[in-house]
């Protein structure tokens, strides 16, 4: 006979999928780039995932099932499959070097850079753009981003490798005054 510890709590869609808001608002908004589909696309998110809760088994990655729902949504969006395109192998392996000191001069600096990226992520192929908002924005783990996008970890190793040697490519470009399209 079971006694009242070793019963499976009781959780309710609302405990689990409301912390999560903003985070799947933030990734809806980069990946569509627009505030009303960013607002349509976790709604709609949140309508399938309600639908759908009682396929939810506990104890799996409640966090990354709610983004690979948010992801399909959105891939299968006129929004989404307008924005896929094949991925360019071809990048650059040179890094980019942080600011060291906090002086105001360094402040500007790192704002300017900051919005840089900010910009040229938006000129990003989805594919990369979504892993690295998954990784560095979500601070999702690879074994997170492989189930929330549904590919091999190991896909996600090199697809996140290539997507940050094409963010240094076009920010590179962008630094010096050439275009940055992919």
């Amino acid at each position: 006979m079971k006694g009242p510890e070793d019963r499976v709590p009781v959780v309710t869609f609302e405990e689990l999928a409301m912390p999560l808001f903003d985070q799947l608002y933030n990734f809806a908004r980069w990946l569509t780039q627009d505030t009303a589909d960013a607002e349509d696309l976790v709604q709609e998110t949140y309508s399938k995932a309600l639908r759908g809760f009682s396929s939810f088994r506990l104890g799996t990655n409640f966090r990354a099932w709610m983004y690979r729902i948010l992801r399909n949504s959105f891939l299968s969006s006129r929004t989404g499959l307008k924005t896929m395109v094949a991925i360019d192998e071809e990048t650059d392996d040179e890094d980019l070097l942080p600011a060291e000191n906090a002086t105001p001069e360094s402040i500007l600096i790192e704002q300017a850079n900051r919005e840089m990226v900010q910009q040229v992520l938006v000129d990003l192929p989805v594919p990369f753009r979504e892993i690295l908002l998954l990784c560095e924005v979500g601070e999702m783990s690879y074994q997170e981003i492989a189930e929330t996008l549904g590919i091999p970890l190991g896909t996600v190793m090199s697809r996140l490798s290539r997507a940050r040697k094409a963010l240094r490519v076009l920010l590179r470009q962008k630094r010096q005054g050439g275009g940055h399209g992919m």
